[in-house]
């Protein structure tokens, strides 16, 4: 393959990636770094560093529009922030240590737990109210948007907020380990546990993305592991998508994002742990 070659497929795959990952709230690295590492041979640490700034990007691109929207829940995502940065840094210094092999099964595995988890709760609205949090009321992380699919105003009362802190570190040493965001587990906690409806838990967790990833990028700038030959051709595509999803997002039914989050997650989980 061409340097051009190359160029060209990074920058399709990156478009692809910003518009799904901008929509799903995964940040856009769960396709970049399977397609830079199984379909174009790169190492799976150079994938990861162009994923990191490429993560920066999506949220750049689809945050803007969430916010202007009122999807994306300001106060929810900067009380998460504070646990999924600490993660971050963490994560991104775990990443030197671990041999690629052990990354791309850790890959797989979190993938496919976090669409079997997604897919046995389905997206019926639980009949429960939700259960008192005296942090979430003190916070008043409780939200509210405009859905244009279902033309009605969505409220919902946030609960679990211990829940969310906890996965939200995790979610960020992810992050900083796989370069994929730490959509793929902060969007799953929200809707499954904190009770928020899955399009404002996209929303939040692209304005959250950016951060968390900024965070840990520096660590991969200091190791040498961002190629700007892999990462320009990412960044640029997967800004382009994610300006475009981002305005999909309120006019799609919330079972189909959900359905595209699970099919999604599968697809990659089995190619990564066969890649491992």
């Amino acid at each position: 393959m061409t340097p051009l070659e190359f160029m060209l497929v990074t920058f399709a795959a990156s478009v692809l990636a910003g518009l799904v990952g901008s929509i799903l709230g995964l940040g856009g690295g769960i396709i970049v770094v399977p397609t830079l590492t199984l379909l174009l041979g790169v190492n799976i640490r150079f994938a990861i560093g162009a994923s990191i700034v490429s993560v920066i990007a999506t949220s750049t691109g689809a945050a803007a529009a969430y916010v202007r929207e009122h999807l994306a829940n300001m106060r929810l995502a900067m009380v998460l922030e504070l646990a999924t940065t600490a993660g971050a840094l963490f994560g991104a210094h775990l990443a030197g240590i671990i041999p690629a092999q052990w990354l791309q099964r850790i890959f797989g595995i979190l993938m496919a737990y976090v669409a079997v988890m997604m897919l046995v709760r389905t997206n019926r609205p639980s009949r429960m109210p939700a259960p008192p949090d005296p942090i979430a009321d003190r916070l008043r992380l409780h939200g509210g948007y405009y859905d244009a699919w279902q033309k009605a105003r969505v409220e919902y009362r946030v609960c679990r907020t211990w829940l969310g802190m906890l996965v939200s570190g995790l979610a960020g040493a992810v992050s900083g380990l796989l370069g994929v965001g730490g959509g793929v587990l902060k969007v799953p906690v929200m809707t499954l546990g904190m009770r928020v409806p899955v399009k404002a838990a996209t929303a939040t967790s692209n304005f959250m993305i950016g951060v968390t990833a900024a965070a840990s990028a520096g660590v991969y700038f200091l190791r040498g592991e961002v190629d700007p030959f892999i990462a320009a051709p990412v960044v640029l595509g997967i800004t382009i998508g994610a300006t475009t999803g981002s305005r999909l997002l309120g006019r799609l039914h919330s079972t189909w994002v959900r359905l595209m989050f699970v099919v999604i997650l599968l697809i990659v989980s089995v190619q990564m742990l066969t890649k491992g």
